[in-house]
């Protein structure tokens, strides 16, 4: 291990100037990054790679997740609940199932227990691939939320159907009963888990006298916390680590201070770049071990079957996107919906279209066992698993990561006016929160606003007769007005954002929180 240590460290320089190239030449990093690792494999004398599925679960799954889950939006979240929930949960089974018969009729010594088994690895989308190839397109803010929100949940009801096929594939039988009971054990168990440990870091953090470093660090152990607790009680991981995330992040301004907040924002960005850029180059290199321990069908054969695998993949996909657009117009009529306009056919295919797979369901088929049990026969058809979801993770990755961006800017996506315009929302907000200031100042520090230089600069600035403040020393109490300002203008923003009436998208609502916490924390400096 300390021999290999700097080509670890090359690894790490390496995927900062392909994340750079890929950036400078407009394509998703994760698709870099793949190809860059196979390329790399292939290069003599270069260590053996061997991914420990222990290690993706463990090390690198919660901190992704708990990332994901402080940058989505729980406004988004809820609004599209329904369709979320459909994809994260019955498109997966449904899609498991689809790959599970299909493998038991067309790939040799394949049971329908096999084919569950592989259809738990290869249904859940990656979150971090779509997400990456995003950033590079634009698109109605409802579908990068509905992918985003999908792919929170979806790693979940996968490895839930993994877990069971599993049971079946060891033992020969699969008791529904049981089956309905712990699923539904880990669904529920798993989101109790994640609630009360993220409520328990909450309240901590809120209590004890933390700093800005202490606050980071605790942030960084909460979501490893969340998984391990889940674990040990035979429940949902991901979903643990996914609700106590949402927890914590819609509560981020109750127990965080200004400057926990923001320098938590720049540690979890370093950590997660890293991670990531790790995650989808160790794919690639780990191609030598995958084809190794292939044996009893030519390769030829185990590459037509990754791709028979792929194209159920998409097409299931596909047609449940249309699915959901068929039941929502029906629904709309007996119950309410998050919008009653119909989405057109082009939502559904870029939808449908959006299934790149990732490194869950590598780490899923890595954590099959060599032996069915201690002392048993080999698990069967571990290592044709093994390379057909490779070959699924490398397909997907590649042509639809690669052709995304272009069918987007061919289908030419409705904006659908979730959101007022960014540039218009800027204004109104900067508009109310000027008037909210003035009408604070008036009415809370009259007296001081004659007296205080300063104070007549924050008037002057929001009046719109200057632009920037000056250095001027203010007075600890003139200080402690301009943070009660401060605080009332937060306030009201975060009041806007859960105002079910005002359509501002989140993002936007962030940027200007952030905006308020870097001058709190300017603030604090002047002595």
């Amino acid at each position: 291990m300390i021999q290999d240590f700097p080509f670890y460290l090359s690894l790490i320089v390496a995927i900062v100037l392909l994340i750079m190239l890929a950036n400078k030449i407009k394509v998703a990093y994760p698709v870099l990054l793949v190809i860059a690792g196979l390329l790399i494999s292939f290069i003599p004398n270069i260590p053996m790679i061997r991914i420990d599925p222990e290690l993706i679960f463990i090390i690198f799954l919660p901190p992704l997740l708990y990332e994901a889950a402080w940058a989505i939006s729980w406004k988004e979240l809820w609004k599209w609940r329904r369709i979320i929930g459909s994809f994260a949960f019955v498109v997966v089974f449904l899609t498991a199932t689809t790959v599970a018969f299909v493998a038991n009729h067309f790939i040799p010594g394949f049971s329908l227990a096999l084919g569950f088994l592989l259809g738990g690895i290869v249904s859940p989308p990656d979150a971090v691939s779509a997400s990456a190839i995003l950033k590079f397109v634009k698109v109605p803010k409802r579908m990068e939320s509905i992918l985003e929100g999908e792919s929170l949940l979806n790693d979940a009801s996968s490895l839930i159907i993994f877990r069971f096929a599993m049971i079946a594939v060891a033992t020969g039988q699969f008791i529904w009963q049981e089956a309905i009971f712990s699923f539904s054990w880990m669904v529920v168990g798993g989101i109790g888990v994640g609630v009360l440990v993220g409520w328990l870091f909450m309240k901590g953090q809120k209590i004890l006298p933390t700093d800005a470093n202490m606050d980071t660090i605790l942030t960084i152990v909460a979501p490893y916390v969340m998984y391990i607790a889940a674990e040990e009680v035979h429940s949902s991981g991901v979903l643990a680590v996914v609700s106590g995330g949402l927890l914590l992040s819609n509560n981020r301004h109750n127990f965080l201070s200004t400057s926990s907040r923001l320098r938590g924002i720049n540690v979890w960005e370093s950590l997660a770049f890293v991670l990531n850029g790790l995650v989808f180059i160790l794919i690639g290199l780990d191609l030598p071990e995958i084809t190794s321990g292939l044996e009893g069908v030519s390769i030829s054969a185990a590459i037509g079957y990754g791709l028979l695998v792929t194209a159920v993949l998409v097409i299931v996909r596909i047609i449940s996107a249309y699915g959901a657009v068929i039941i929502t117009l029906v629904a709309r009529n007996y119950i309410p919906v998050a919008d009653k306009r119909s989405p057109g056919f082009k939502a559904p295919v870029l939808l449908g279209w959006t299934g790149m797979r990732g490194v869950v369901s590598l780490a899923a088929a890595l954590s099959i066992p060599v032996k069915l049990y201690e002392g048993g026969p080999d698990f069967p058809q571990r290592n044709l698993i093994l390379f057909i979801t490779f070959i699924v993770i490398l397909t997907t990755l590649v042509v639809q990561g690669l052709t995304l961006p272009y069918l987007i800017r061919k289908m030419h996506m409705p904006s659908y006016n979730d959101h007022l315009p960014d540039d218009e929302a800027d204004d109104l907000i900067r508009r109310e929160m000027a008037k909210l200031t003035l009408q604070h100042l008036s009415d809370n520090y009259g007296e001081m606003l004659e007296k205080s230089p300063f104070l007549q600069q924050i008037h002057d600035k929001w009046k719109g007769k200057i632009d920037e403040d000056s250095d001027i020393k203010i007075s600890p109490e003139i200080k402690m007005a301009y943070l009660d300002i401060l605080n009332r203008q937060r306030a009201w923003l975060i009041e806007q954002n859960h105002d079910k009436n005002q359509h501002f998208d989140e993002d936007l609502i962030r940027k200007h929180l952030m905006q308020i916490d870097l001058e709190e924390e300017r603030v604090l400096l002047i002595h």
